[in-house]
């Protein structure tokens, strides 16, 4: 509940202009309003920008003014235009279909799919009745809106173009959601590592299976399911969508399983060095990507679609480059002047390496990057290479095995966790006393009870664990997109599945390798940070915390 008002207090000036804009959007009247582009009322529902080019303006009480994106109806009434939650506050639905309805005394009368937050018995908006509500504040009943609810004055144009975009989000099913079956697919790129793609399979088959094994029968009437509001009774089925060739072709492909087979959502999935023209692909065509297992996801600002647990080597980078800078705890407790970084050329270390070199050099630190290509012997170049400060790895596990002679004694080694097998890293024992590894995730005895359910799941149906992390994040992704379409009950739409993930992740109790997970609107990374690890004894494997929590 603290959170909740936290949030409220920290989002107010955000909260207030969907209200008004609830009124505004419905208040036209088909021909009394000039009809302008049609982007415009998706620019004043999501940037807050008019017709004109303009910020919207609102004020609340005559004192509040707010302009442009703070007066957006996307931050309240998100993106689906379905609304939201936080605590008692409850942001009601503003899409077409339910401010037009006719009002309804029981949910057996309901016509429309349930939405928190919908306004059951209300009298059903007209024209005039919006217009004033959107210029006075009054409802549609006579009475005072919610105090969060500002007052806004749109011309008619606007008014016209943000009445229309409301109606394209009246879309009562998505695509690949039949009256008895919701469509998902998996998503593996080429270089894929085939023992993940093995594993991760195996998790989404069996979750599936188990989806599917309850008798389900003919899906229950809209009236009825309002009673059971908690259940979506359809099969689930799983579509892998196995990418080939070069990433430049992967777009066409994708775009032929999509006409092929509409799916509602990517779940899960597996990728190599590259996950952006998938990335890339979801956005553009609208598909929520959910929790893909890659070690390199896409960073953008303005991406809505796909959502990572944390931005693996990218962040293990970050988590480096803070220790660096702030080198007390670091094993030569000296600081750091010089690095020099080591990684197989095309792998997933060669993004992680710039994004730390240019973090690095910012800082007056010397970098050297080493790209080895695919023969390369490591205990062979690092003999050949310079000295420096620090020795930064970002190597599989048959590297890290293959390192030869440990480094000089002055020298601070560090390990991406991911790469190389977190606590797993086969580092030789002569390299473990300097060496120190990025650990984007929970330490081994804290994450303990949250993976044993699934590790105890994975043993009763004899699934072969063959990649921990990769295994328990599927499972996760899996539950979580379960929970989350308990609680939609049979309101299918894309954009608010990715709300509802956004609004339930933070109370998920189980949540694998990860201490917490959170999205607020606009995050697409659900972990934030991460420790700095070392290994407990030069002999042994278990690794303790070299750094506190680390949010970069």
């Amino acid at each position: 509940m603290a959170r909740g008002l936290v949030a409220i207090a920290r989002e107010w000036r955000r909260l207030l202009p969907a209200f008004a804009f609830t009124a505004g959007l419905l208040l036209s009247s088909p021909g009394a309003y000039a009809t302008p582009p049609v982007d415009t009322g998706e620019s004043i529902f999501r940037d807050g920008i008019a017709g004109d080019g303009l910020p919207v303006e609102a004020t609340h009480h005559q004192q509040l003014a707010m302009r442009g994106a703070a007066a957006a109806c996307a931050n309240c009434h998100r993106r689906s235009g379905l609304g939201s939650k936080e605590g008692n506050t409850t942001i009601p639905p503003i899409a077409a279909q339910y401010l037009f309805r006719p009002s309804a005394q029981s949910p057996d009368e309901l016509t429309v799919p349930f939405i928190d937050g919908m306004r059951t018995a209300r009298q059903p908006y007209t024209e005039a009745t919006l217009a004033r509500a959107i210029r006075e504040g009054i409802d549609s009943e006579g009475r005072p809106l919610g105090y969060l609810m500002p007052q806004f004055a749109l011309n008619d144009a606007d008014m016209r173009a943000l009445i229309d975009y409301l109606r394209t989000l009246d879309r009562r099913r998505a695509p690949g959601v039949t009256d008895t079956v919701l469509h998902f697919a998996t998503i593996i790129t080429p270089d894929a590592d085939p023992v993940k793609r093995r594993g991760m399979l195996d998790v989404l088959q069996h979750y599936f299976a188990d989806k599917n094994a309850a008798p389900l029968g003919a899906t229950p009437a809209l009236r009825s399911s309002r009673k059971m509001m908690f259940m979506v009774n359809r099969r689930w089925e799983l579509h892998v969508w196995e990418l080939h060739g070069a990433p430049d072709t992967w777009d066409e492909q994708l775009r032929r399983y999509l006409a092929q087979q509409p799916v509602f959502a990517v779940l899960s999935g597996l990728g190599g060095r590259n996950w952006a023209p998938v990335h890339d692909f979801c956005e553009r065509e609208q598909v929520p990507c959910l929790f893909p297992n890659v070690e390199v996801p896409v960073e953008s600002e303005h991406d809505s679609y796909s959502m990572y647990f944390s931005r693996g080597v990218l962040l293990e980078a970050q988590l480096i480059a803070q220790r660096m800078r702030e080198p007390a705890g670091s094993p030569t407790a000296r600081p750091v002047r010089s690095v020099l970084q080591l990684y197989r050329a095309g792998d997933s270390g060669e993004a992680a390496a710039q994004m730390l070199a240019t973090s690095l050099r910012k800082q007056g630190i010397a970098v050297d990057n080493r790209a080895l290509p695919p023969n390369a012997n490591v205990a062979t170049a690092l003999h050949h290479a310079p000295h420096a400060d620090a020795l930064m790895l970002w190597l599989r596990p048959p590297d890290l095995a293959a390192l030869g002679d440990a480094p000089p004694a002055s020298t601070a080694v560090y390990v991406s966790g991911i790469m190389g097998g977190l606590d797993r890293a086969p580092l030789p024992a002569k390299w473990r006393t300097n060496a120190r590894l990025a650990y984007p995730v929970d330490l081994p005895q804290g994450r303990r009870v949250r993976v044993d359910y699934a590790f105890g799941w994975f043993a009763i149906r004899h699934i072969p664990v063959v990649d921990e992390r990769v295994q328990a994040d599927t499972y996760l992704a899996c539950g979580l997109l379960a929970e989350t379409l308990s609680h939609m009950v049979d309101a299918f739409v894309r954009d608010y599945l990715v709300e509802r993930i956004d609004d339930m992740l933070e109370h998920r109790i189980l949540t694998g390798y990860y201490p917490r997970l959170t999205l607020a609107p606009g995050q697409r990374f659900a972990s934030k940070g991460g420790y700095i690890v070392r290994f407990a004894e030069p002999d042994r494997l278990r690794v303790v915390a070299d750094s506190d929590w680390i949010v970069p």
